[in-house]
C-alpha cells in the first residue's frame, strides 16, 4: 500500500529572524496544509532547507512535524545524504520519531555509479523498516538514478517502494514505470508536469506549489483519479504562470517569499540562499494575484 496518493507538500522550514527554526510557525503551516486537504507532509527535504540544518535540528524538525501532524496525514522525512552512514543515522532517527516513510535523495557531489547507488539505497533500506521513496533530481545532485537502477532496487529491496521523479524527463519516467510493470509508487517532483506523469501511472506529486495552494493541488490530483482528466489538465495549465514564478530562482527562495507575501511569516533563508531579487519578487506577486492567492 502506498504511503500516500495525491498531493504531498514539500514543506518549508520556517525560521525566526535570528535564523533559528520557528517551531510554532511550523505547527501553523502543518495545520494550514491539513485544512487544505494535503495528502502528506514531506519534511526536511530540499524545500525545507535540509542542507543547512544541523544533524540535531534535522532530527528535531522531523519529530516536531510528526507531533504536529498527529496522525491526521502521513509524514515522510527527508533523510538523504552524500554519506551513506549519515543517511542511515538520519533514517533511523526518523523511524524512531514516528515518520511514516522516508524520502532519500541520491548522493550529491560524490556522483556515485549505478552500482554505487544500488549499494547506497540497499544499505539504508536494510537498516530501517519504513518504506523508502528514492529521490531522483540530477539537476541538483549531478547523479541520475537510471530506470534500470530504480527498477532493480524496487524489485530487489522490499521496502523501497517509490521514486520522486524530478528529472523533468517524461520519457525516463515512462521507462521506469515500464520496467516495474507500472507498480512503483512514482511521484512527480516537477510541479509543471504532474498531470502528464499521472497519465503515465504516477500516483501523486511531492510539491512546492502546495505550500501556497494546497487545496488546488489536492483537487487537481483528485480530479484526475476520478476520471476528470480535462478538469485536471485545466488546473495544471492555469497554474503554469505561478509555477514558473515559484521556480524563477533556486527553490525554496521564491516559495518562502510567496508565503511571506501571503502574511504567513515563514522568515528568512539560511545562507548561502539569499532574499529574492526585486524584479523576480514583483513578477511572483503578480502571478500570485492572477492565480487568486491572497496577499497580505
Amino acid at each position: 500500500m502506498a504511503i500516500f496518493k495525491g498531493a504531498g507538500v514539500a514543506i518549508v522550514t520556517p525560521m525566526k529572524e535570528n535564523f533559528e527554526v520557528d517551531y510554532d510557525k511550523l505547527e501553523e503551516l502543518i495545520d494550514f496544509q491539513v485544512k487544505g486537504e494535503t495528502d502528506c507532509i514531506i519534511i526536511s527535504g530540499t524545500t525545507g532547507e535540509s542542507a543547512t540544518l544541523s544533524m540535531e535540528e534535522h532530527a528535531e524538525v522531523i519529530r516536531a512535524a510528526v507531533r504536529f501532524a498527529n496522525h491526521r496525514i502521513p509524514v515522510v522525512a527527508g533523510t538523504g545524504s552524500n554519506c551513506t552512514e549519515t543517511a542511515v543515522q538520519l533514517s533511523k532517527e526518523a523511524q524512531e520519531a514516528g515518520a511514516d516513510g522516508l524520502l532519500i535523495v541520491s548522493p550529491y557531489y560524490n556522483k556515485a555509479t549505478q552500482n554505487g547507488l544500488i549499494r547506497h539505497y540497499s544499505q539504508i533500506a536494510g537498516e530501517v523498516k519504513l518504506p523508502v521513496i528514492m529521490y531522483n533530481v540530477p539537476s541538483r545532485t549531478g547523479c541520475n538514478i537510471l530506470p534500470e537502477t530504480a527498477a532493480y532496487l524496487y524489485n530487489h529491496v522490499e521496502n523501497i517502494v517509490g521514486i520522486k521523479e524530478a528529472t523533468g524527463n517524461v520519457a525516463q519516467a515512462a521507462k521506469t514505470l515500464y520496467l516495474t510493470d507500472g507498480k512503483i509508487d512514482m511521484y512527480s517532483g516537477e510541479d509543471g508536469i504532474v498531470v502528464p506523469l499521472l497519465a503515465l501511472g504516477a500516483i501523486g506529486v511531492i510539491s512546492v506549489w502546495s505550500n501556497v495552494a494546497p487545496k488546488q493541488v489536492h483537487d487537481m490530483c483528485m480530479k484526475f483519479f476520478e476520471g476528470d482528466i480535462a478538469g485536471a489538465a485545466k488546473m495544471q495549465l492555469e497554474a503554469e504562470p505561478l509555477i514558473d514564478a515559484l521556480f524563477s530562482e533556486v527553490n525554496p527562495i521564491p516559495v518562502k517569499k510567496a508565503l511571506n507575501l501571503m502574511g504567513m511569516e515563514v522568515g528568512p533563508l539560511r545562507a548561502p540562499l539569499y532574499e529574492m531579487e526585486e524584479e523576480h519578487a514583483k513578477k511572483l506577486a503578480e502571478a500570485m494575484r492572477a492565480y487568486g492567492l491572497p496577499l497580505a
